[in-house]
């Protein structure tokens, strides 16, 4: 199972670029209209309204869906600007950024589904606000991939005798699969990025401290009275409890040191300048990136042998939720190409407006716009994509935006990081915590009903924190 599954992902990934012998350059985002920017509208819309209108075709056929808004665009880029450039793009998507993303999320979501937490415990509002509080910790120590993928089924447990539960798994995904990643750059993929293009490992933790101390304390208050409201009320607990409260054992424990494997991995890319790389299809792959992902795809296989097949099953671990994220995302990757080509051009692209409301007219950063510019693209948008986007039109160099343009990336690193809790694909440990959450039979809100909570509770936030760091 593990293999048919493994080899239907890395299938998806390389059967998109296999038949292409050359490439051409990168795209000119200047001279491209926003209109090739509907195929990747056209699958945000499916994901969002999809599964409320025609909820069965949807959950059997996505991947056919995002396969088919993909070639709407790359059939009509082709004839337009070659089969070169059709080919670079589609070879830069999947080899240098696709694969990596999907690579690292794979080792993540195979390591931490490993380790099973048995027993279960009364999900009262304190041990629930004390989970949500241990995995915004472990976030930026395991990723939020790692650390979603590891809490959350102890979360839906603890919790399966109670009516309301919706509530419980929206928090985790603002605090455990977004915002508690935001301390180092393994917990987040744009902070990741920026720790490739030679931010300090150190700045992330130092600069992104209290941002994140603020968030995590005012989201779990909140969630806390909230969560004691629902907890109080007379019909809340079913009479039947499917997972009776007991004692807690860990097991597959040896995925533990795998998982120290996985960061040291991701260190390793960071650190290791070995100065060999190779071109693929056009696209440059340094050694130690190749080295890494290599590495990660070791310790995947590792921890599918030696971890048992009892524990896995007790988890109810199985490939869906890994394989909905690769199927969605490589459409993603692939259409949000002319976006951020568009993005890139600055004051030459179609989208000048908006790049233009980042500087005053004296050229200088306006960093709260920044922050949320960032932030709101990052929430419909990847956010490491994104973040990169934003990284270069501020500077482009780690060394100027860690000096006098500190602000100024503290600004694109909040932004990209917690904004990305504003939608179901702003990142993607946002979807695997869904489709847990639902193969588990909680009712999750549809796209917009999310974004109902997200934009109640989480924009007032973003708007406390624009004045405390981007106004005062």
């Amino acid at each position: 199972m593990f293999r048919q599954s493994l080899l239907k992902l890395l299938c998806l990934s390389f059967g998109l670029f296999m038949p292409a012998i050359s490439v051409a350059a990168d795209i000119d985002g200047s001279s491209l209209n926003l209109v090739w920017g509907i195929p990747f509208v056209g699958i945000l819309l499916s994901i969002a309204l999809c599964p409320l209108l025609v909820p069965t075709i949807w959950h059997h056929h996505f991947g056919k869906i995002t396969a088919l808004w993909s070639v709407l665009f790359l059939i009509p880029f082709t004839i337009s600007f070659g089969m070169g450039t059709s080919i670079s793009v589609i070879a830069h998507a999947m080899l240098a950024e696709y694969l990596p993303f999907i690579i690292l999320l794979l080792s993540l979501f195979t390591v931490s589904g490993g380790i099973l937490v048995k027993g279960n415990l009364h999900g009262s509002p304190k041990l629930n606000t004390a989970l949500l509080a241990i995995g915004t910790i472990l976030a930026s120590l395991m990723g939020t991939t790692g650390a979603a993928m590891l809490l959350i089924r102890p979360l839906i447990r603890a919790n399966d005798n109670r009516k309301h539960r919706v509530h419980v798994i929206i928090f985790f995904i603002f605090l455990v699969a977004n915002i508690g990643g935001g301390l180092t750059p393994l917990g987040d993929p744009p902070l990741f990025i920026g720790f490739l293009k030679g931010v300090d490992f150190f700045w992330t933790a130092k600069h992104m401290l209290l941002p994140v101390f603020i968030c995590a304390i005012i989201l779990l208050t909140m969630f806390y009275f909230i969560d004691s409201y629902y907890y109080k009320r007379e019909d809340e607990i079913e009479e039947h409890d499917p997972t009776p409260d007991s004692k807690l054992r860990l097991y597959g424990t040896f995925n533990f040191v795998l998982l120290l494997g996985v960061i040291c991995s991701v260190l390793l890319s960071g650190f290791w300048k070995s100065g060999i790389s190779f071109t693929v299809l056009g696209v440059p792959l340094t050694l130690q990136d190749i080295s890494r992902d290599i590495l990660l795809l070791v310790i995947t296989a590792l921890s599918m042998i030696f971890t048992a097949k009892q524990v896995r099953s007790v988890n109810q671990f199985n490939w869906e939720p890994i394989l909905e994220v690769g199927k969605l995302f490589a459409g993603i990757f692939i259409t949000i190409a002319p976006v951020l080509a568009i993005l890139r051009a600055g004051q030459a692209g179609h989208l000048a407006g908006l790049v233009a409301l980042v500087s005053d007219p004296q050229g200088s950063p306006v960093n709260s716009m920044y922050f949320w510019l960032a932030g709101m693209l990052s929430g419909f948008l990847d956010n490491a994509p994104t973040y990169l986007v934003f990284f270069n039109l501020a500077a482009g160099d780690a060394a100027t935006l860690m000096g006098p343009l500190q602000q100024t990336l503290l600004a694109i690193s909040m932004g990209s990081v917690f904004m990305g809790a504003l939608t179901y694909i702003g990142n993607a440990p946002n979807f695997m915590v869904k489709s847990i959450a639902t193969q588990s039979g909680i009712a999750m809100p549809s796209f917009f009903g999310y974004m109902k909570w997200s934009i109640g509770i989480l924009i007032p936030l973003f708007l406390l924190l624009t004045v405390i760091f981007f106004v005062f």
